[in-house]
This record gives structure tokens, sequence and C-alpha cells, in this order.
């Protein structure tokens, strides 16, 4: 089993934001694994993959991008998020394009610092989470932190979108 804590991370565009914000955080670094996601990092970790929220960046009909923030053993129902945004249809970027909206590498994707703005929303339930880890920006690179602070420092809007794996 990893050790929390056993690297400190050099900052990311999501760490320099967050202590810009004054969020406090832990480090959580680990091996990644290509295509692992967040049920590999939560079995790492030793952690619940309902703590770990995935960072996925989709487009609407028009392609203008958001990002869903997601319980890592969850899935977004697309036709759920598009219905509660006002969209006609939500899909997934290709990873080129997630990449060029976010500024970071798809496995390393943050909500924190990305290089556009975009629409941010959340799944409600990850709100009522005591603490959740969520990508610091950069591949084997968690960070944990209270959930208020998706919403309360943030900006995202919850959504009920889930469906589970």
């Amino acid at each position: 089993m990893a050790k929390k804590n056993q690297a400190h991370v050099s900052e990311t565009p999501a760490t320099a934001w967050l202590k810009a914000h004054g969020v406090a955080y832990t480090e959580h670094p680990y091996e990644y694994l290509e295509h692992g996601g967040a049920q590999h990092s939560a079995v790492v970790l030793g952690l619940d993959p309902f703590t770990v929220v995935k960072t996925l960046i989709m487009q609407d009909q028009d392609a203008k991008p958001l990002v869903v923030l997601m319980h890592g053993n969850r899935t977004v129902s697309t036709k759920n998020l598009a219905r509660q945004i006002g969209a006609k249809s939500v899909e997934p970027c290709k990873p080129e394009v997630a990449n060029r909206h976010s500024g970071y590498l798809v496995g390393g994707t943050s909500p924190f610092g990305t290089r556009k703005t975009m629409p941010i929303w959340v799944e409600d339930s990850i709100l009522g989470l005591p603490r959740i880890v969520i990508n610091g920006g950069r591949r084997g690179y968690l960070v944990g932190l209270n959930p208020q602070v998706l919403t309360d420092v943030l900006g995202a809007k919850p959504v009920q979108c889930a469906l589970a794996e």
C-alpha cells in the first residue's frame, strides 16, 4: 500500500490556484497507470472510489466545453446532465480537445487552474462527503480537500446525473 504524502510534487497550475484562493489541501501522489482512472488511484491510495472525484471535460451540442466532477465509481448520464443544464446534448470531448480546453493532459485534469474558464458541474452527492480527493493537475497526483471548496470557491453548480458503474 502506498504511503500518503510520500513525496512533495512540484507546483502545478491547480496547486497554485488552490494556494492563491487560500484552500487547505493534502497531497496524495501515487503510481500512475495508463487508463487506470479513479478506480486505480483509489486502490493504490487505500481510498473509497466514491470519494475520489474525477474531472471530465465534456462539450455541448455547440462544442462549448464544460467540466463535470463525478464520483470515481460512477458514470455520467449525459442525457440527464444535458436536461439539467439546458443543453440539447452533452458528450465527452476527444482527449486532444479536452487537453486543449483544460491545459492538462487527460488523466491529470484538475478543475482548478484550467486554461479556459468553463462552466463546472458537480454531482450533488459529492458535496455531502466529509472529504474528497481530486486531481491536482498532474497524472499520479491527487489533492485532498473539503468538497465545499467546489461550490464555494470554484463556483461549481450541483447536478444529479450519476449512473452506477
